[in-house]
């Protein structure tokens, strides 16, 4: 990775975003030797303007930063920084230095556990439920989904709304290592339905359909 630390007199602006949730937490600036520390320690390390001193973020809060991933841009003078944090990143203590709070969205963590399952799919571990489901291929696992979904409909009739959700969160798992198994990703059927949503998408369709006859 090059950086240009000489565009701006030795220092890069490098935007910490929690890797998780896509929150961007701070603002920090980073010199060479920030840089390399940061790399070294696995710690966000920045340089201080106003101490003019280098400074690990958490080093007396112990709400540490733990890199996960840096970024530069296409100028090559700006770092992404992807982190976890240990705790509030604030030193007033919010959750980020324009006071938002750091909640993920329920519906990113579908794109987590398919993360998840897919390194269970890679590492194929013993004694895994997912493991289990992978060996025994394509078939049994279109059927669980099916049983799954019945489940679901049962619940949804003549069951409770506690029980249609657990019902249907094992619908959606089983069917996450289905498209897992396929190479498939729960956001292509998030983009499948965004196209679905087009007001013309019904219109596109039927003339897609009229030209390959």
């Amino acid at each position: 990775m090059t950086i240009d630390f000489e565009k701006m007199g030795g220092l890069v602006p490098a935007i910490v975003q929690d890797a998780d949730t896509r929150q961007v937490l701070m603002l920090g600036y980073m010199n060479p030797e920030a840089y390399e520390k940061t790399m070294e320690t696995g710690k966000v390390t920045f340089w201080s303007r106003s101490r003019q001193t280098l400074w690990t973020k958490g080093e007396t809060s112990g709400n540490f930063l733990e890199l996960v991933d840096m970024k530069v841009d296409c100028d090559n003078d700006t770092l992404l920084v992807k982190v976890h944090p240990l705790g509030p990143t604030c030193h007033t203590g919010t959750d980020t230095c324009w006071g938002e709070e750091n909640n993920g969205l329920p519906l990113a963590f579908l794109s987590e556990l398919q993360d998840f399952i897919e390194r269970r799919h890679e590492e194929m571990p013993e004694g895994s439920y997912t493991t289990r489901l992978f060996r025994d291929g394509v078939n049994k696992m279109a059927q669980k989904v099916g049983e799954e979904a019945l489940e679901t409909v049962i619940e949804a009739v003549g069951g409770t709304n506690e029980k249609l959700v657990y019902e249907a969160g094992d619908m959606v798992y089983h069917l996450l290592v289905l498209l897992t198994s396929k190479g498939l990703r729960i956001e292509d059927i998030a983009q499948e339905l965004q196209r679905r949503h087009d007001p013309n998408w019904d219109a596109k369709r039927r003339a897609a359909k009229a030209a390959a006859k």
